[in-house]
């Protein structure tokens, strides 16, 4: 019966509809983190707002709870049945140099608003990795590369289109709407489906960074000097240190395969000799194996995390840390670092600055005093979930004492979105809030295949 009902969908949409055994169907609904897979009982590729907007009405006549992927990164929920809407076919960007904004369409890139905006000397707030989806990965809040300079990539936000759970499309702004325009800056994808979002730009066309690998049993203080060198730096210095185990496997550099790696990454928006300076207190904690620290064009800082683009399958958990000191380092490469049943790469981001005050409007990201956000990832080649979560879970335990919270944009799949962890990532009376807010845009929880943010009752 739903069968004869999707024909009419198809006759309603631009963009694919596909259902099982349909060709395109296990393409279309597959993004980067292959540990993941939806199976819905229908997918709309979404080619603009108005396929956005049949796809949720027709959801919401069948009774069938609603899923979005744009690049597939922030997997949360499985969509086992339902409808899954994918919009990386709506990848628009368009810069306004004058006004000093970008508007991208739900499915674009970072990589592209990043070209787009060196353009005109300009940048966005993107992460660490250019591959990801802008809209989604603002949604969340953004941690981005200048977070401490410019703050959470939502703190931007001029304006949002969404269609919400009734099929209608609305102009999202602060100054219209300031309640959803709150809730969906931090509630990602529970108050509607975003199509397109403006946000600010900003004028920086070159920093001073880079990545520097030492190697972690020749630099053993590195962990410990990284710490007390944040407490002092700059808000225009943006950094983190990831701990790495690299494979002994021909496809890795030389210098560091087989080893054990801190990898230190740099962003800073002042000038190179500064940062040189800044710096060189981390240069001396060890010998540094590879990696350099210079002047770049912003159009390149993709070089310092230098995140692969390939899609793999991942499981991941984070944390945001209060403060770190020696006994929180101790638990972490106890229970994380080389000698862990599973490899994990862990990654220090530094917060505070900008991202501690908060953008001219309110929004839902948690946490914003945290001092450090911590994320923990193991890839899933020879080991699995069952293997892995364990191994997290005693790290998240351990280091309880020293933590806020979860940070949204990382928390992982499965048991990683569960109710009590997606209350983790939230401030207890904004979550009280969104609950409230949730009620009143979508009461019957369409958009519930997500970190989700029930209804208040």
């Amino acid at each position: 019966m739903l069968h004869a009902h999707i024909q009419t969908l198809a006759a309603e949409v631009e963009g694919p509809v596909l259902v099982p055994g349909d060709e395109g169907y296990d393409e279309e609904r597959t993004g980067f983190n292959l540990a993941v897979r939806h199976r819905p009982d229908v997918v709309v590729g979404a080619a603009g707002a108005e396929d956005v907007r049949a796809a949720v009405r027709f959801a919401a006549r069948h009774g069938l709870p609603v899923a979005v992927q744009a690049t597939g990164h922030g997997y949360s929920v499985v969509a086992d049945g339902g409808l899954l809407v994918t919009t990386r076919r709506m990848d628009g960007v368009d810069v306004d140099p004058v006004a000093r904004t970008v508007t991208v369409g739900a499915g674009a890139r970072f990589d592209a608003v990043v070209a787009a905006a060196a353009e005109h000397g300009l940048a966005p707030l993107n992460g660490s990795a250019p591959h990801v989806a802008a809209v989604p990965y603002v949604l969340g809040g953004g941690v981005g590369l200048l977070v401490r300079s410019f703050g959470y990539a939502c703190d931007r936000v001029r304006a949002m289109d969404v269609v919400t759970a009734d099929g209608s499309l609305r102009h999202v702004t602060p100054e219209r709407e300031p309640d959803l325009y709150g809730a969906l800056l931090g509630g990602r994808d529970n108050f509607g489906i975003v199509t397109r979002l403006e946000m600010e730009l900003l004028p920086v066309a070159r920093l001073y960074g880079g990545g520097l690998y030492f190697d972690a049993e020749a630099a053993p203080g590195l962990l410990e000097a990284y710490v007390r060198w944040t407490a002092s730096v700059p808000e225009e210095m943006n950094s983190s240190v990831a701990l790495i185990p690299v494979p002994d496997d021909p496809a890795m550099p030389e210098p560091l395969r087989g080893r054990y790696v801190h990898h230190l990454r740099v962003a800073f928006t002042g000038g190179a000799e500064e940062g040189e300076r800044l710096v060189a207190p981390l240069r001396a904690a060890g010998p540094v194996l590879a990696g350099e620290l210079g002047e770049m064009p912003y159009a390149d800082s993709a070089v310092i995390h230098n995140d692969p683009p390939v899609p793999v399958p991942f499981l991941r958990e984070t944390a945001v840390l209060d403060r770190l000191d020696g006994e929180a380092l101790g638990r972490i490469l106890e229970l994380a670092g080389p000698g862990a049943p599973v490899p994990c790469v862990v990654e220090l981001r530094h917060l505070g600055g900008a991202a501690a005050r908060g953008g001219a409007h309110r929004t839902a990201v948690g946490h914003r005093r945290a001092e450090y956000l911590l994320s923990a990832l193991t890839l899933l080649f020879g080991v699995t979930e069952e293997d892995t979560r364990p191994v997290l879970k005693r790290l998240l335990d351990a280091l309880e004492p020293w933590s806020a919270g979860a940070s949204l944009n990382f928390l992982g799949h499965g048991e990683n979105a569960a109710a009590g962890r997606v209350r983790d990532a939230y401030d207890a009376e904004d979550f009280a809030r969104l609950s409230r807010l949730k009620a009143v845009h979508d009461p019957g929880n369409l958009f519930r295949l997500n970190y989700n943010i029930p209804p208040a009752r």
